[in-house]
């Protein structure tokens, strides 16, 4: 009998093996974990269904979380530290950050002072209230610096969901798309941004995955997201090529 309820999918169940490339884990210097111990929490919970591979991005945003890579280091040191401590062996994590665009952006660049993961990707940001003045001009100087720039959650550029054509615009340019995991559903940033993630997905414009975690809360709604059959479908490469690229 055909039925007109498409059974729902939990996001959770295939998440074993993924390569976290985008969270905020490591402790006390962002908008993520405040504590070794909420750090610890959190793998926990992501260990629960399978992920256990981290590349930790802290914030670097000028005037508010001016990390660097000794600050990103310190937290790192403490946190693989304290798993070592606890006999906690399972985890392999590495440490990268997440880059503000703004005015400050290329002067790190150009003194070595960036975080790339696996030493030739560069995760960067924007505002979400606007796009950042020297956005174009940062992306040719990551290019020179023969990095590949990710941009990190395309979908929750809102001022460029009435302008859809430049997301391809972007990507014409070299720039690689990390889909948050946590869009695939509207209760985390709403139904627009949902919407949005949907279809970037749908384009084939989404290139790699990450959770953005910063707290338990937010991994409990990661854990809770369902997906039909067709979002599953198209989101099953880019975790696979999230885990080859990464791993």
């Amino acid at each position: 009998m055909f039925s007109f309820f498409e059974r729902k999918i939990y996001l959770a169940d295939y998440l074993h093996g993924l390569v976290d490339i985008h969270n905020h884990l490591l402790p006390g210097i962002d908008d993520g974990a405040k504590t070794v111990d909420e750090s610890i929490a959190l793998l926990d919970g992501f260990a629960a269904f399978g992920a256990t591979n981290f590349i930790c991005t802290p914030h670097i945003m000028h005037n508010h979380y001016d990390n660097s890579p000794k600050t990103i280091g310190d937290a790192y040191n403490e946190l693989t530290f304290e798993l070592k401590r606890k006999g906690l062996l399972d985890f392999k994590i590495d440490c990268a950050a997440e880059h503000m665009i703004d005015d400050n952006f290329e002067n790190i660049l150009e003194n070595q002072k960036v975080m790339p993961l696996k030493d030739e990707y560069l995760l960067i940001e924007m505002s979400y209230l606007q796009p950042s003045f020297n956005f174009d001009t940062a992306v040719e100087q990551i290019a020179k610096h023969r990095f590949f720039p990710i941009l990190a959650h395309p979908e929750r550029y809102m001022y460029y969901h009435g302008k859809y054509g430049k997301y391809p615009s972007m990507k014409s340019n070299g720039i690689l798309f990390q889909l948050n995991l946590l869009s695939l559903s509207s209760e985390s940033y709403g139904l627009e941004v949902h919407k949005m993630a949907e279809k970037l997905l749908k384009d084939g414009l989404i290139d790699f995955v990450g959770t953005d975690v910063h707290n338990l809360r937010q991994l409990g709604l990661l854990k809770e997201i369902k997906l039909s059959k067709k979002i599953l479908n198209l989101l099953l490469p880019n975790i696979e090529n999230t885990i080859q690229a990464f791993y």
